[in-house]
């Protein structure tokens, strides 16, 4: 198998993943803990409740590029910050684990893991606009 003609389906793969889990992820705070109580949340633990609405819309937002491909490299870097607030705020104290009370950090570390990677494979097939000029 050559890996120079598959590797483009492999980041369309993972691209389209992310975007699946950033849309997931944003559908969880608009229509279970909705968008007021993810602000009271994000007080809770000591954010401004105003970038609840920041970090919803960048969720959207960047899951919409990666699964349309506009500039999903730049996209997938640009979602890691929201990540390692995620880290940094809430599940880093709850321990490595996912399962933790709180949610430990494994999930959201591995989940930038997987952005970076995207960042450095590329684009993929079937973007609509490139990160990068060839």
């Amino acid at each position: 198998m050559n890996t120079a003609r598959t590797a483009p389906y492999a980041a369309l793969l993972l691209r389209v993943s992310l975007a699946i889990l950033f849309f997931a992820h944003a559908g969880l705070k608009i229509f279970v803990f909705t968008p007021a109580g993810t602000a009271k949340f994000f007080e809770s633990v000591g954010v401004p409740g105003w970038m609840a609405y920041v970090t919803i819309t960048w969720e959207f937002l960047g899951a919409i590029a990666l699964l349309v491909g506009f500039k999903p490299r730049l996209a997938a870097l640009a979602l890691i910050p929201v990540l390692l607030g995620a880290i940094f705020t809430v599940h880093g104290a709850a321990g490595f684990w996912f399962t933790n009370a709180n949610g430990g950090w494994e999930y959201p570390a591995f989940w930038i893991v997987g952005l970076i990677s995207l960042a450095l494979i590329g684009d993929g097939s079937y973007h609509l606009k490139s990160s990068f000029k060839s």
